[in-house]
C-alpha cells in the first residue's frame, strides 16, 4: 500500500501529515525545518511514498532538492492552486489542518505542481536581483539628493551619473550645514556605485562565458541582462512542450472571462516572474523603437501597432520575444533576421 504525505512548512518547523490509500491519517507530527529531520521522520516510518508535497515559498527549492536525492517522490505545489483547494476543505486553518489537506490533495492528485529551478539558476537570479536592488537604492539616493535640495531653491539639473556628486558639492558649497548632511549620502552612494560596477561586470562575465546569452543577444533590442534573465527564469526549456506557452507563463497573454452571455477578454494576466515580464517588455520597446536595422519581427510590432496602438504592441512583441527565444534555444539557431519564405523568394 502506498501513502502519500502533506508538509506544511514553516521558519522553524514543519507539519507532516502521512495519509493511506484512503485517506486514513496514519501519522501527524511537527519537525524542525530541516531535511535531515524530514527525512528521518518519513523513512522510519518504514512506508512506501506515492507523493510527499509541499507549497511553493522561499524554503521549497532547498527541501525539494534534498528530498529528492534522499529517494522521496517530493512535489511542489503552485502557491495560488494549493491555497484556493485548501480553502475549500477547511474552515479552521492550522499547520495540522494544511498537511492534512497537502496529503489528501496528494492522495488524489489535485494539485498543480510547479518547476524547482536548479542550483546554477537560482545562482543567476541572485545575481539578477541583487544587481537590481543596488540599482534601485543608487537611483532613490539620487532622487532624494535632488528632492530635498530643491526645497532650498538648489536645482541639479540634467547631470551624468560620474559628475552627479561634484554638481551636489557644488551646489551646497557654502553651506556648512548642508554640506554635512548631504556628505554621507555622497559617500553611501560612492559605494553603491563601486559595488554596483562590480555587480554588473559579474553579469556581463556569465552573459560571456555563456554560449546560450550570446546565441539569445542576436535578437534585436535583447542585451545581456534580458538574455541572462530569460536564461535564469526558464532554466530548462524542455519544460515547455510548446514555446506558444511561455508567453502564457510570463503573464503576457490576456485574461479570458466567459459566463452565460457574456465572453471577453481582459488586459493581460500579469502571472508569473515579474522580473522576465519587465525585462521582455523593456527589450520589445527598445526593438520598436530604438533599433535601425529592419527584420520581420519589427514589421510585425509595426503593423500591430497600427492597428492597435503602440502600447499593446509593446506588450504582443514581448510575448513574442518570449516565444522566439524559447524556440531558439530549443532548436539552437541564431536569430533570423528575415523569414526563409521572403529568403527564398528573394533568391
Amino acid at each position: 500500500m502506498k501513502h502519500s504525505a502533506g508538509l506544511d512548512v514553516s521558519v522553524k518547523d514543519t507539519a507532516i501529515c502521512i495519509v493511506d490509500e484512503v485517506g486514513k491519517v496514519v501519522r501527524e507530527t511537527k519537525v524542525v525545518t530541516e531535511p535531515e529531520a524530514i527525512i528521518a521522520l518519513l523513512t522510519s516510518a518504514g512506508l512506501e511514498y506515492a507523493r510527499v508535497g509541499l507549497e511553493a515559498g522561499p524554503l521549497s527549492q532547498w527541501l525539494v532538492n534534498e528530498l529528492a536525492e534522499a529517494g522521496l517522490p517530493v512535489i511542489c505545489v503552485e502557491t495560488r492552486h494549493m491555497k484556493a483547494v485548501l480553502t475549500a476543505q477547511q474552515v479552521n486553518k492550522s499547520d495540522r489542518n494544511d498537511a492534512r489537506g497537502i496529503a489528501q490533495m496528494m492522495r488524489v492528485g489535485l494539485y498543480k505542481p510547479v518547476h524547482v529551478k536548479t542550483l546554477a539558476s537560482q545562482q543567476e537570479r541572485m545575481l539578477l536581483t541583487t544587481r537590481k536592488l543596488l540599482r534601485d537604492k543608487l537611483q532613490d539616493m539620487e532622487n532624494e539628493l535632488r528632492g530635498t535640495l530643491r526645497n532650498f531653491g538648489l536645482k541639479v539639473g540634467v547631470v551624468s551619473p560620474g559628475r552627479f556628486e561634484a554638481r551636489i558639492r557644488e551646489l551646497v558649497a557654502g553651506r556648512l550645514r548642508l554640506e554635512m548632511i548631504v556628505a554621507p549620502l555622497l559617500a553611501v552612494r560612492r559605494v553603491l556605485r563601486e559595488q554596483l560596477a562590480k555587480l554588473h561586470k559579474m553579469v556581463l562575465d556569465q552573459v560571456r562565458r555563456d554560449p546560450l546569452c550570446r546565441r539569445l543577444m542576436t535578437v534585436p533590442g535583447v542585451g545581456p541582462i534580458v538574455a541572462l534573465t530569460f536564461r535564469a527564469t526558464v532554466d530548462q526549456a524542455q519544460r515547455f512542450a510548446r514555446s506558444k506557452t511561455v508567453g502564457a507563463h510570463f503573464g503576457l497573454t490576456p485574461r479570458r472571462f466567459q459566463s452565460g452571455e457574456m465572453d471577453y477578454d481582459g488586459r493581460v494576466s500579469k502571472c508569473g516572474d515579474a522580473m522576465m515580464r519587465t525585462a521582455l517588455y523593456e527589450a520589445a520597446q527598445v526593438l520598436l523603437t530604438r533599433t535601425q536595422r529592419w527584420s520581420w519581427l519589427k514589421a510585425w510590432a509595426m503593423q500591430v501597432a497600427r492597428r492597435r496602438g503602440a502600447k499593446k504592441a509593446i506588450v504582443a512583441l514581448a510575448r513574442r520575444l518570449a516565444v522566439v527565444m524559447h524556440r531558439m534555444w530549443i532548436d539552437g539557431t541564431e536569430f533570423r533576421w528575415r523569414k526563409e519564405t521572403d529568403a527564398a523568394a528573394a533568391a
